[in-house]
């Protein structure tokens, strides 16, 4: 029996789907937590980039239910490829927020209204409520922001989604 390494592995069959349904959750879960926790309201482009976590995570549990009724080796590569593409999408909304954030691009309308106040956060309904600026990081960690690493961590997944269609292609049997 040949021993597989723990990457081909991870990227063979069934697993890499369930992978990358877990990573998005954990990146929903981190972007909730710097919200709740660290008092990071999000701006309309951080809401936009949760939205694509959101889309994976349903599209990925639709497609594992419908691979558990049809168990067909060229639909976990079709579903792999659609997990891809779904991270590249990721990629371009948060080079495009990183952008904005570095004065590369415009600000969308709706995004420069700044303020820095949580509009999740209900005070004095009598004031007018301001969300933050699409244009301003609140931190950066080696020189990148928050958007700049979601960037960074999509484009890894979309990567490693492309690579997991290839080795599932290749190696993976159905009974």
């Amino acid at each position: 029996m040949r021993r597989m390494n723990a990457l081909p592995m991870l990227l063979s069959g069934w697993r890499w789907p369930v992978f990358a349904l877990t990573a998005s959750a954990l990146m929903l879960a981190a972007a909730h937590g710097f919200e709740r926790f660290g008092g990071l309201a999000p701006c309309p482009l951080c809401l936009r980039q949760r939205e694509v976590y959101w889309a994976l995570i349903a599209m990925t549990l639709t497609g594992l239910g419908i691979w558990r009724l049809v168990p067909k080796r060229r639909f976990l590569v079709a579903l792999n490829v659609l997990i891809g593409l779904v991270f590249v999408t990721g990629v371009v909304v948060a080079a495009y927020h990183a952008g904005v954030e570095w004065k590369v691009f415009p600000p969308p309308s709706g995004c420069s209204a700044g303020g820095g106040v949580n509009p999740l956060i209900l005070g004095d309904l009598d004031k007018p409520m301001t969300i933050p600026m699409c244009n301003d990081a609140p931190f950066y960690f080696l020189g990148l922001s928050m958007a700049g690493w979601n960037g960074v961590a999509s484009l890894v997944f979309a990567g490693l989604s492309f690579a997991a269609a290839a080795v599932t292609f290749r190696t993976y049997q159905t009974k």
